[in-house]
């Protein structure tokens, strides 16, 4: 039998690499946990919620300021396989980057079918260029921003790292102090034999233009690309052939996975302000801070 991609022969060897539910107890118990969260948080952290950056209802972000003024920033894309789940689901990122002293915004984008992945990356990046123009009058340094993702979210970190951002945007070309890739997905190429392709309905040209694995260009922002230790191997892949691109770029990179972690959570060190995720971009903000880049 011809393999579908790779190694894999059938869809449901692909199914079982990239459906994350799959293996778990209780499939629902992810999303009882990140609306829970992130009830929490907009409860209990002064926030601006459903900020436009862009002409559509979907175009919206949140923020949740950081208690000190001209705060770092950290912007966080939601995943969901670009054809579920929202900003609001995610807010509970917010409690531990707070805590820690950090202005945290959440992006909203409109999902596919109703749009495809190309469009998704157009309103991410437009969100991430309202951020840098507009931060500081919600309390953020614009000049410390970090961004990061989980699972689709992290795709669109690397497709918003391989942006032309001062040709196309006018700002700085490499504007972000780091980034955090979590679980991404960087070869789009399998998906289109999985269970997602009814709703994702990928073709070669979309794939050629969103799989950033396969066009990093130079960049200065440093990188932790990570995943859960307890991830498929398909993920951990995923990860390690995006961490060999960006470093044959000339660009840094850490290549580490969270031990202990699944696919869900594996971003919930975003709710602690003592995680290794928190503490590390902190560091990194701060460097920025202390460097003045």
């Amino acid at each position: 039998m011809r393999p579908l991609y790779r190694e894999f022969c059938a869809q449901s060897e692909l199914d079982a690499q990239y459906n994350p539910s799959i293996a778990l107890p209780d499939p629902d118990a992810p999303g009882r946990h990140f609306v829970a969260t992130a009830q929490q948080a907009r409860s209990q952290l002064r926030c601006m919620l459903d900020v436009p950056y862009g002409p559509t209802l979907e175009e919206t972000l949140d923020i949740f300021p950081a208690a000190q003024p001209n705060a770092p920033v950290f912007v966080f894309i939601h995943g969901g396989y670009w054809r579920a789940l929202s900003s609001k689901t995610f807010s509970g990122v917010a409690l531990g980057l707070q805590a820690a002293g950090i202005t945290t915004v959440v992006i909203n984008y409109a999902l596919c079918p109703h749009v495809t992945i190309d469009e998704i990356v157009r309103q991410t990046r437009a969100a991430l260029a309202w951020t840098l123009r507009h931060i500081q009058h919600y309390g953020g340094d614009p000049a410390r921003v970090a961004i990061g993702g989980h699972s689709a979210g992290g795709h669109l970190t690397a497709m918003a790292l391989q942006t032309a951002w001062a040709q196309d945007y006018g700002l700085p070309q490499d504007p972000f102090v780091a980034a955090i890739p979590l679980s991404g997905l960087f070869d789009i190429a399998p998906l289109r034999y999985s269970y997602l392709q009814p709703a994702i309905q990928l073709d070669d040209g979309i794939i050629r233009r969103n799989s950033p694995a396969f066009s990093v260009r130079p960049c200065k922002t440093p990188l932790w690309i990570t995943w859960g230790g307890d991830e498929t191997t398909e993920f951990a892949r995923q990860s390690r052939i995006y961490h060999e691109a960006w470093q044959a770029a000339g660009n840094v990179s850490e290549l580490r996975p969270i031990p202990g972690a699944n696919h869900f959570t594996v971003i919930g060190g975003f709710e602690d302000a003592g995680s290794a995720l928190c503490t590390w971009l902190a560091a990194k903000l701060q460097a920025a801070c202390a460097t003045g880049d």
